[in-house]
């Protein structure tokens, strides 16, 4: 396939700098933009010197104009700690990021993807979660300004793809993790390897029998390309995640037993409307795709345990 200048959003950020990482490896050319406020600088350091890469500071809730061959959308803050932050400013990034990404989409006449989220089934009363599946989503709760931020900008993309025809591709990412994830961000699997490593009690929410299943974030990316490079009549939604399912206890357990780590469980209550249950059904992405996750658990922890490491080891080492 031809090369293309690809516009990502959120391109600092942990799943944004993997995937600029991966376009230009292809040969394409990165036009990355990012707020900075839940991306970094260092997840893309590497590649601010490169010839098919370029880096814009800018708010998605504002307007953007440039000219670019594709459109990634992945701007939003992610994790329960930075989108509860600021509630108002995580629905403005979903829903008026969104109109900006599809307007520009529509002048450029682009492919245009949205990254998604499994969040937008709530707390599931089916499961495990096919793309069919409506939700069981809280309008009213902490988390809404995400899940239901998200859900708005699903509706406003299909909005565009038959009131306009514009060409969409609509993933729903489930819980990932791996290199360059936020140390401080929140999510289970950056809070216990960094607690173990640390050598402080892992917290855990509940009773820890709440269930996740995980995906690493090298699948997670090709699913991504996979799905952008599919035929313009495969528009999603199309969950991408592992379907390997684990209790929060096991995770825990697990990493604790890779890290070689003394550190003990500590129980806290659980968040409000923090789902009990979270596994995709990716026979879609696996029928239309040819796509399934590759690198399992152990594995995917012990890459992600070797870059906190090595990540919390430089100031002590310094």
């Amino acid at each position: 396939m031809e090369n293309r200048r690809i516009l990502v959003t959120g391109g600092a950020g942990f799943l944004g700098s993997h995937l600029c990482e991966r376009l230009i490896a292809a040969g394409h050319e990165v036009l990355c933009v990012d707020n900075f406020f839940t991306g970094q600088r260092k997840n893309i350091h590497h590649l601010l010197d490169h010839d098919n890469f370029e880096l814009l500071r800018h708010d998605i809730t504002f307007p953007l104009f440039v000219e670019v061959d594709e459109i990634y959308n992945l701007a939003c803050p992610a994790s329960p700690i930075h989108y509860q932050f600021d509630p108002v400013q995580t629905t403005k990034t979903s829903v008026l990021g969104a109109i900006n990404m599809l307007g520009l989409a529509k002048r450029l006449k682009v492919k245009v993807f949205q990254a998604s989220t499994s969040e937008v089934y709530g707390d599931p009363s089916v499961h495990p979660q096919p793309e069919s599946y409506w939700g069981n989503v809280n309008p009213l709760g902490p988390r809404a300004c995400y899940d239901e931020g998200k859900r708005c900008a699903e509706t406003l993309f299909f909005d565009y793809h038959r009131q306009h025809r514009l060409k969409i591709k609509v993933v729903r990412i489930f819980n990932t993790y791996g290199p360059r994830m936020h140390a401080r961000d929140g999510r289970v699997v950056s809070n216990f390897i960094v607690q173990a490593l640390k050598g402080e009690p892992i917290t855990i929410y509940g009773e820890g029998q709440q269930t996740r299943s995980f995906c690493y974030v090298d699948d997670l990316i090709g699913g991504f390309t996979s799905l952008m490079d599919s035929p313009d009549n495969i528009v999603g939604p199309i969950n991408i995640g592992n379907p390997n399912e684990f209790t929060i206890r096991q995770l825990a357990e697990q990493v604790i037993d890779l890290t070689g780590s003394a550190s003990k469980l500590v129980f806290e209550p659980l968040p409000a409307d923090d789902p009990k249950q979270r596994r995709p059904d990716i026979s879609a992405a696996e029928s239309l795709l040819g796509w399934a996750p590759t690198v399992q658990l152990r594995e995917g922890l012990l890459r992600t345990i070797a870059y906190f490491d090595e990540t919390l080891g430089r100031p002590r080492r310094a």
